[in-house]
């Protein structure tokens, strides 16, 4: 029998403290992505893409079944959803379900989530399309592939027939993850009967930074989620490490496990949560301030014969940083870091004016700043300009068109300075390509990215340095004075 199943997709993680919201405008023109679609023209756009929805739809089609795509869309890291941009696309999502089921029975729905969206009006955004999606659907099966930042909602879990986050971060399973949850989708239709489910959430935080699964301890605890769940005889056993940056209850870390049985649901949920718990000390974060990031850089680059990379993890554009802070970029040129590449300030107005004045020019610049109010005033010569636009080859984007806008490459005193005119993290060696930087050769990399740029960036580095500068990502997100988290929850990890 021919299956029939219908695809959508909303992804966003939402900062409460970013500095700007995230409007319609993000989802239709967001950079690196593809943008807001629907109908037919959604399957073009997700089709052999790095997103989940990707790997969802090569297995439903190679089952054989009928794709009826509704609406996908993704807006990069930033503010609360506004309403106006949330209850558009969910209505996109709900109408083209509606119309889907005027046209014949479905069998199943698959959606592609994030997972850690906020809208103004709805702290759950995830669990809120999920409920809506529901009063259309009723009872038919329905699995949601997330991104393991996502903030798991007891929602989310009664509501979805199978939730399946991403194993990795960075996340280099994007595709896997949406494929597994469509095999848990065909599997659901087949079975004919909902597994038993079980949710816990986790009593204390994980830092961004820690959630890292190339790195102890999380590398550990994911082989242990994974012989968990064979030796429990779990169908699921989903960890969500949390986005310790949205200001809502259910903020934080949380497992859920399907199973055939609700006793190995509770069993295998139990048994992990445990055994997370006990790890809780060892995911303290190892940071440098700025300027000991940068002395330290420069020690081990005199030595090295591969990049000292510092991430510049607080500004990191794919958790909510506008990517246009300039804390590590003041100590480069104040420590004369000569050789240093920083890959990128965010700042259309400076590129503007280096366009202005063309290749090999000289112009003062008040660069970056604009989200702090804190700029760095330079003079600045312009090495290269381009429209920004490029392939990705790394990781976990290879194959998706790359749009930085116009873009300038500037040299301050020996610091070379990648310009841009859109948001976008620093995760691919291919944005500083393109503008004729070869990375491997750069003594020093300043990236604005908290994770993600490892995949790409530390087979080639010396060593990783994590420093601390101005934004809004902050390290310890205990300082941040958030309203509506659980009382329950530690915000720091104990150290013993």
């Amino acid at each position: 029998m021919t299956r029939r199943i219908a695809i959508g997709g909303f992804l966003h993680e939402s900062h409460s403290f970013a500095p700007r919201p995230t409007t319609y405008a993000d989802f239709v023109r967001p950079a690196g992505f593809p943008p807001l679609t629907e109908g037919n023209a959604m399957l073009d756009a997700v089709r052999g893409r790095s997103v989940p929805a990707a790997g969802a739809l090569a297995v439903a089609e190679a089952a054989g079944a009928i794709v009826v795509p509704l609406a996908w869309s993704l807006a990069n890291p930033a503010g609360p959803v506004q309403d106006e941009a949330f209850e558009r696309i969910a209505a996109l999502i709900c109408a083209a379900l509606s119309r889907a089921l005027d046209a014949g029975s479905l069998d199943g729905v698959y959606l592609d989530l994030h997972g850690a969206a906020v809208a103004e009006s709805f702290p759950d955004a995830e669990g809120e399309i999920l409920r809506r999606v529901r009063a259309i659907v009723g009872d038919l099966p329905l699995t949601i592939s997330l991104d393991p930042h996502a903030n798991l909602t007891g929602q989310m879990v009664a509501l979805a027939d199978a939730v399946v986050p991403f194993r990795t971060y960075p996340h280099i399973d994007m595709k896997d993850a949406g494929a597994q949850a469509m095999r848990l989708l065909l599997q659901r239709i087949d079975r004919d009967t909902p597994w038993a489910r079980a949710f816990r959430q986790l009593a204390f935080w994980l830092p961004l930074g820690s959630q890292c699964t190339m790195l102890q301890p999380m590398s550990e605890v994911m082989v242990e989620r994974a012989a968990l769940a064979d030796r429990l005889d779990v169908v699921e056993l989903a960890f969500c490490f949390g986005f310790p940056y949205a200001d809502f209850a259910d903020c934080g870390a949380a497992i859920a496990a399907y199973a055939d049985t609700q006793a190995k649901a509770d069993a295998a949920a139990d048994a992990f949560a445990a055994y997370v718990a006990a790890r809780e000390a060892d995911f303290v974060q190892d940071l440098l301030p700025a300027s000991e990031a940068v002395a330290e850089a420069k020690r081990l680059a005199e030595r090295a014969s591969k990049p000292v990379v510092i991430a510049d993890t607080q500004d990191n554009p794919g958790g909510g940083g506008h990517g246009d802070t300039t804390g590590l970029l003041a100590e480069l040129v104040r420590q004369q870091a000569t050789g240093a590449v920083l890959c990128l300030i965010n700042d259309a107005a400076s590129v503007a004016a280096c366009e202005a004045v063309g290749e090999g020019g000289t112009l003062m610049l008040s660069l970056g700043g604009k989200s702090d109010g804190l700029p760095f005033d330079c003079s600045a010569r312009v090495l290269k300009l381009t429209d920004g636009r490029f392939t990705m080859t790394g990781p976990m984007g290879a194959g998706n068109p790359g749009n930085l806008g116009p873009c300038a490459l500037i040299d301050i005193d020996g610091v070379r300075v990648m310009v841009v005119s859109h948001k976008v993290q620093a995760l691919d060696q291919a944005i500083l390509r393109h503008v004729g930087v070869e990375p491997s050769e750069c003594p020093i990399l300043v990236l604005k990215s908290s994770v993600h740029f490892r995949a790409d960036y530390a087979p080639i580095a010396e060593r990783i340095i994590v420093g601390i500068a101005p934004g809004p990502v902050v390290a310890d997100p205990a300082i941040l004075n958030f309203r509506y988290v659980r009382t329950d929850v530690r915000r720091r990890p104990r150290t013993g």
